[in-house]
């Protein structure tokens, strides 16, 4: 897992990340997962427009990778504004839990094995944009984090069931990081930015108020905790009844079923005792099957992460949280 700080406008951001993989004999172009379609190309010009209106700083970091890589600018954001629109195998499970001492968002994120050297852990602190910290396999492209101010966001990812023109899951996830202080906000910048793909958003922020969104180009669907606790939780499939409609029953989930069954279960069975070390046991498996992956078929859970945004710390597992121990992450400074 490459690890990287990064300073400075966009553009010099994304240029000192693709001259680093570059010094490194990493292309991006290079690697099998890189595909470029007829298809993908017409959608991510048309997807451009959206970008240059409500996020061009984030065409300026992948022009700056492009040069840094010295690779094509048009493939490179072909690819990356393509993401999560066409099928992809990134599925992980997100929770979100509070009581009178605990804010805490927690993700797995479980992804291939063979491009575990590609995924970062990332510090930013770009100009005119709130600093985070965050982790993902998608390059400019967010799937977790937390931002100065406290606010905490995790993805999930659903299968592409509707696409249309907008920004897509990873894109989404930093922009509200970079943008957004509290839960509220991000909910209401969420319902003013055309969406691209299907995804869950778990989202915490530092007064307590946690929410997951579902949502995809033609409805979102706000969940708040329910009687049964203080926490929401969320795998790869749609949960509310609106929006299960969009879910697609016949691809492999990698047991997003039974992964929220379990987080949902661990949760409502220790409401009276929650804790980082709770939601620490929950990731790693105790409860039931969360990461337990053969990594011989070539999938795992390539990390964990754990949020307290009431506390302010970020706890960290790079690999399969069962088989390593989370540290504790103090590089952010917290406003």
């Amino acid at each position: 897992m490459y690890h990287g700080r990064f300073k400075g406008t966009h553009y010099e951001a994304g240029f000192k990340w693709g001259e680093l993989l570059y010094k490194n004999n990493n292309i991006i172009s290079n690697k099998h997962t890189f595909i470029i379609t007829e298809e993908r190309k017409k959608f991510a010009n048309q997807c451009l427009i959206i970008y240059e209106k409500y996020y061009p700083e984030i065409l300026e970091e992948i022009k700056g990778i492009a040069d840094g890589q010295k690779d094509s600018y048009e493939n490179l954001y072909t690819f990356l504004l393509s993401m999560y629109c066409f099928e992809f195998n990134n599925h992980c499970t997100c929770m979100a839990l509070k009581d009178n001492n605990n804010i805490i968002l927690g993700r797995n994120s479980d992804f291939l094995v063979e491009l575990e050297k590609l995924y970062m852990n990332c510090l930013y602190k770009l100009n005119n944009v709130y600093s985070f910290n965050g982790n993902t396999t998608a390059f400019v492209e967010m799937e977790d984090g937390i931002n100065e101010y406290g606010l905490a966001i995790g993805l999930t990812f659903i299968y592409p069931k509707i696409i249309n023109i907008g920004l897509n899951a990873g894109m989404i996830v930093r922009y509200l990081l970079e943008k957004c202080k509290t839960t509220d906000e991000a909910i209401e910048n969420l319902k003013t930015l055309p969406i691209a793909s299907q995804q869950t958003l778990t989202i915490a922020d530092s007064t307590g108020n946690i929410v997951i969104v579902e949502c995809n180009s033609k409805d979102i669907e706000v969940i708040k905790p329910n009687e049964d606790g203080n926490f929401v939780t969320i795998a790869n499939e749609f949960n509310s009844q609106s929006m299960r409609k969009y879910n697609n029953y016949n691809i492999d989930n990698w047991k997003a079923k039974e992964r929220y069954e379990v987080a949902y279960n661990s949760l409502k069975r220790n409401k009276n005792n929650f804790s980082v070390e709770l939601v620490k046991e929950v990731l790693s498996g105790k409860y039931g099957f969360m990461c337990q992956y053969e990594r011989k078929t070539n999938a795992d859970t390539v990390w964990s992460v754990i949020y307290d945004t009431k506390n302010k710390r970020i706890y960290k597992v790079e690999g399969n949280p069962s088989r390593k121990k989370f540290k504790e992450d103090k590089r952010l400074k917290f406003s």
